[in-house]
């Protein structure tokens, strides 16, 4: 990727993708609106899904809710960065408002599964940073799921028998969060983001800076 962007101290940058990724109910979604609270350097990722929007979920701003004709089409178009389905409901990352973030020098924030994370890493490479966000207890990801109150007692166990799936992935991730509370968990993500921004080989601005400080001298 050709993409740029200038850090705190100013010095030139490619932008980078952020994926969090997690079992239903472990906060992935709670610590992403955080990140995009926080940090006004990184635009949030909208997905591209055919489930019904829960209450209080806005079409354009959490996802874009579309019928299963739009979504094939969007397959078969080639447009969508990853895509997954996941309790019988489709997924997908369009692919032009990623690369106009990228391309204005922004970062790109994904809230996305492991089906997704790996066609993004096939694809972007070093460009993908990857957290996994651990519940810490089998309790606490079963109580989160119940007090959320969207999704029924059926769905609740198909969601608890699901995320030891999910939950074997975690060693494909460069990071791993486990999710006590949403602002440790934050702190840490923050220092990820952070240390992630000023890697020697993402700084492509450095060789320009260097010369120029030698050139002084």
């Amino acid at each position: 990727m050709n993409n740029h962007k200038k850090n705190s101290d100013k010095v030139e940058r490619r932008g980078l993708m952020f994926v969090l990724s997690s079992p239903s109910g472990a906060g992935k979604t709670s610590l992403a609106k955080a990140i995009m609270a926080n940090d006004n350097e990184i635009s949030m990722s909208i997905s591209m899904t055919t489930r019904k929007p829960r209450p209080g979920e806005i079409n354009g701003k959490d996802y874009h809710f579309v019928d299963m004709a739009s979504f094939d089409e969007a397959l078969k178009a080639g447009t969508l960065l990853e895509w997954a389905e996941v309790f019988g409901n489709h997924y997908g990352t369009p692919k032009a408002p990623v690369d106009e973030e990228l391309k204005q020098g922004r970062d790109v924030l994904f809230d996305i599964d492991w089906q997704g994370t790996q066609q993004l890493r096939e694809k972007a490479g070093a460009d993908v940073v990857r957290v996994f966000i651990l519940p810490p207890s089998v309790k606490a990801l079963e109580d989160r799921l119940k007090t959320r109150g969207t999704d029924d007692e059926e769905v609740v166990r198909a969601r608890m028998k699901q995320a030891i799936n999910q939950i074997s992935h975690w060693a494909e991730y460069d990071y791993v969060v486990v999710n006590e509370t949403i602002d440790e968990s934050l702190k840490e993500l923050t220092h990820i983001l952070m240390a992630e921004r000023l890697k020697r080989e993402r700084r492509i601005g450095l060789s320009t800076m260097v010369r120029d400080l030698t050139s002084e001298m």
